[in-house]
């Protein structure tokens, strides 16, 4: 038996593996940060062997109470990611029960979304007659912040952006933007094609590349939060978010979408701007519209459960969408979708996914179209 973590993603210690039925693993920290919780190991040789799998230092992670009716995704082939039913948390240790049917299987926090699917859904956006790919910049370690811009901006037409992981181990988010783009610039879909004629849409699917691929929970390279950032980023600590706030300034934001997952709530919701100072009537009537529309053609998402009002407090206008609502004028919101299942909707076997995911980001191009038809040349319908 060899367990290992060497890989895009990865992230394990072993403490011991003796035995396949007292195997005792630690999560590792983020890079220079003291966050952690995600995880993405691969276990070889284990075919019909009963396993029993303590990660030891779950009670000390970043979200401990998320553990709490959680179950690890696994796969045999990195495609096919099921849940383990048999996972359960005692308050420090998350212990996983498992009998593999296979010799090889990877299991992870949640389905994860690799570099290199990235590197080919780019190159896929790049065949699109529809988009145009764009580099912002460079992440600490040197990969690229890739933009996928479709539609050319001219008067009358919004400025919409959507960015994604910004919390790396947040995979959820850039499987959203997968589905929502895949839509987008299919030639075929009305709703898509009156979308690119009546705006021009900046999407980042991924602002930490570099997390992504060291296997973090929240952190990049410097072990910088970058949700935390947007108030007074550096070159050194947090490029990725002055690459993305550059390109903002220079196309100015009409409407604005965060894409993230939350370890606790076991919800599709969205925290919007509307404690934000000065963001007044016109933008608070646009929220609500679009959050109603949202309920309409998303049956996953919901408004009753969220976050609180006061949640972020002093640490408001560092968040993105904070900070975008505040500084453009315009409506900011961040998505979340669950690291575990949607209570309201839940799937024995898969919990909230990959795929749900990107069925999420396709039914938000009707409400994204309605805000569109509602705001036309900046008039509100």
């Amino acid at each position: 038996m060899e367990i290992s973590s060497q890989f895009d993603s990865g992230n394990i210690e072993v403490i011991s593996a003796h035995s396949a039925s007292d195997i005792h693993l630690a999560i590792r920290r983020d890079t220079n940060s003291d966050f952690s919780q995600w995880f993405h190991f691969r276990i070889s040789g284990v075919a019909g062997r009963p396993l029993r799998i303590s990660i030891d230092n779950a009670g000390d992670c970043s979200y401990a109470d998320g553990w709490y009716g959680y179950q690890c995704a696994a796969s045999y082939d990195r495609s096919d990611w099921f849940r383990i039913a048999a996972t359960r948390y005692d308050g420090q240790r998350l212990m996983i029960d498992f009998t593999p049917e296979r010799d090889t299987v990877w299991l992870a926090y949640f389905q994860p979304y690799s570099h290199e699917r990235h590197q080919d859904f780019i190159g896929r956006c790049a065949a699109s007659l529809f988009a145009r790919i764009e580099r912002l910049g460079s992440s600490v370690e040197g990969r690229d912040i890739d933009l996928v811009r479709v539609g050319e901006p001219a008067f009358g037409r919004k400025n919409v952006w959507m960015i994604a992981r910004q919390h790396p181990g947040e995979s959820m988010a850039e499987w959203l933007v997968e589905g929502f783009l895949a839509r987008l610039l299919d030639p075929f879909d009305g709703v898509a094609r009156e979308i690119r004629e009546r705006a021009c849409l900046y999407v980042v699917p991924n602002v930490n590349p570099d997390g992504a691929f060291n296997g973090n929970l929240r952190a990049n390279a410097a072990g910088a939060n970058l949700n935390r950032e947007w108030g007074d980023p550096s070159p050194d600590r947090s490029p990725e978010v002055l690459a993305v706030q550059r390109a903002m300034r220079a196309s100015g934001v009409d409407f604005f979408l965060d894409i993230h997952g939350d370890e606790t709530l076991p919800y599709v919701f969205i925290d919007g701007s509307h404690m934000v100072p000065g963001y007044g009537e016109r933008n608070l009537a646009i929220q609500h519209a679009f959050l109603e529309d949202l309920l309409l053609s998303a049956p996953d998402f919901q408004l009753e459960h969220g976050y609180t009002d006061n949640r972020f407090d002093s640490e408001l206008l560092t968040l993105a969408s904070k900070w975008v609502a505040h500084t453009f004028n315009c409506v900011g919101l961040t998505l979340e979708m669950p690291f575990k299942d949607n209570a309201n909707a839940p799937d024995a076997r898969y919990g909230w996914n990959g795929a749900r995911s990107m069925r999420m980001g396709e039914a938000m191009l009707l409400p994204l179209l309605q805000y569109l038809r509602r705001n036309a040349n900046g008039i509100a319908a």
